[in-house]
């Protein structure tokens, strides 16, 4: 490419382009613009030729038709070490155009009413290597382009796909464009015989690992973003002050605490002190020191925290072995929203909202002649939280502040019951006046007769089986309160 002489410059956004514009007339690159563009750099006393001026046509239909010319295709396209056309060029009197500036009409700022597009072009390179640019920086703005019009012509495919034939707005259209940027590839997939990479999807906000800043540990693996998107999503749930532990895409611990973040690992630790080795941590707290000493001694893959401390990262980088722990920071005070969940099957795609549906457990119907106590509300909201966030079959033990039994992916529910009950007594945690949740409705009494033989004194269930009667005559008979949601959480 040789040295750029001449730009074309049309954009509808006009954010940044006076300063741009002004650094390109300081490396005597000739300015061709339109319309409002061009007055607009007129303004500011920025050199500039109207597009008019090089077609020989003024700019009419109210502007649609400005640029649609040969001799603006032609500058453009023509390749300047092809004979035939250079001398296309000085038969119709053509002039090269070395750079083209432009930016799309803001249709998704019309739809979503804000976004606006941004455009980045690197000016240093153009003084750096006598006013033209590398190939290698050729290449990356012209894909940079193709993803630009290739996301607007996808927004504009969604929109209109999402009307019906009354041009009426409907839940989900006839099709679905996504687009992802690529934030880095990975040594290798789930399992080391499978490659992979790992996506950002644009449109969605809020907290994610995807915005995460690591600054310390090896690279994230395919199954670390897994398990911390789990940790994240889980701590998210909670106000209070809270630690999370996630094993295998589940909770394998979780605590509440009012005095110190330390406490509330201490205590998640207790939950099952040996699944947490390998695990992810996430905190909603800053890391300080006195959580980073906690930390030191638990070989752990992943630490996921708002912050953490001068200290604490001192702390957490004193041991050679320590060096390997994955430090990521990430702000966890933005509001959660936006984007899709999305799943892949073979020949398909399964798209649904995010499960962010929520409850008041004070507001659940009581089906029992017990009701909930004041510590009891507490438990079931807090098991309640978690539950949502363990592989169905699900069923969770807990205390107001503290996970103490965890059944995950099993076939059958009574299965995950035992499960969870086993878990308890393994590590020491007592279940006497525990509360149970289960993220779907009990099919049969014998998981809940089980779990009351394990201590528990309160349940959150979804209800709606056939067998309610019988299960809610059960949760009588032990003395147990229960409620039910209306609302499931099933996570397969």
């Amino acid at each position: 490419m040789g040295r750029i002489q001449r730009a074309l410059i049309s954009v509808s956004d006009k954010q940044g382009i006076v300063e741009f514009s002004r650094a390109l007339s300081e490396l005597d690159i000739e300015i061709i613009s339109t319309g409002g563009t061009a007055s607009l750099l007129r303004d500011n006393k920025i050199p500039v030729r109207d597009v008019a001026e090089i077609t020989g046509f003024p700019e009419m239909m109210d502007g649609r038709v400005k640029t649609l010319h040969p001799k603006v295709h032609g500058g453009i396209l023509a390749l300047r070490d092809n004979p035939e056309h250079i001398a296309k060029m000085k038969e119709h009197g053509i002039v090269p155009i070395d750079l083209v500036v432009v930016n799309l009409y803001p249709f998704e700022a019309a739809v979503a009413r804000g976004a606006a597009f941004e455009e980045i072009v690197d000016i240093d390179e153009l003084r750096a290597n006598g006013v033209a640019l590398s190939d290698a920086t050729r290449f990356r703005l012209f894909t940079k382009a193709f993803e630009h019009t290739a996301r607007y012509d996808g927004a504009i495919s969604n929109y209109f796909a999402s009307l019906n034939e009354n041009k009426e707005p409907t839940r989900w259209g006839k099709s679905f464009n996504i687009q992802v940027s690529k934030i880095q590839d990975m040594r290798y997939g789930e399992n080391p015989h499978q490659s992979a990479a790992f996506y950002g999807t644009r449109g969605d906000t809020g907290p994610s690992i995807a915005r995460a800043k690591q600054f310390q540990g090896k690279e994230l693996s395919f199954n670390n973003i897994l398990d911390a998107d789990a940790a994240l999503s889980t701590v998210l749930e909670f106000s209070d002050i809270a630690t999370v532990a996630i094993k295998h895409n589940n909770p394998c611990g979780v605590a509440l605490s009012k005095k110190s973040l330390a406490d509330s690992f201490r205590k998640a630790k207790a939950c099952d002190p040996v699944s947490i080795f390998g695990g992810v941590i996430a905190f909603n707290r800053p890391v300080d020191e006195e959580t980073a000493l906690e930390l030191k001694d638990v070989f752990l893959e992943i630490v996921i925290a708002p912050s953490f401390t001068p200290q604490a990262k001192a702390v957490l980088s004193s041991a050679k072995r320590l060096l390997n722990i994955r430090l990521l920071e990430l702000d966890m005070g933005q509001p959660q929203g936006g984007g899709y969940d999305l799943r892949r099957v073979r020949g398909g795609m399964l798209i649904q909202d995010w499960d962010t549906g929520k409850i008041d457990v004070h507001a659940c119907k009581i089906v029992t002649q017990r009701k909930p106590t004041a510590e009891e509300y507490r438990a079931l909201d807090f098991a309640w939280r978690v539950c949502r966030h363990v592989k169905s079959n699900t069923i969770v033990f807990a205390a107001p502040d503290q996970v103490l039994g965890v059944g995950a992916g099993q076939m059958s529910r009574i299965d995950s019951t035992k499960i969870a009950v086993m878990r308890a007594a393994t590590h020491g945690l007592d279940l006497k006046g525990s509360a149970v949740a289960s993220d779907a409705f009990y099919p049969f009494r014998d998981g809940l007769d089980e779990a009351a033989h394990a201590g528990a004194k309160s349940v959150i269930q979804p209800g709606g089986s056939i067998k309610d009667e019988e299960v809610i005559a059960a949760a009588n008979e032990h003395g147990i309160a229960m409620v039910f949601t209306g609302m499931r959480h099933f996570r397969h």
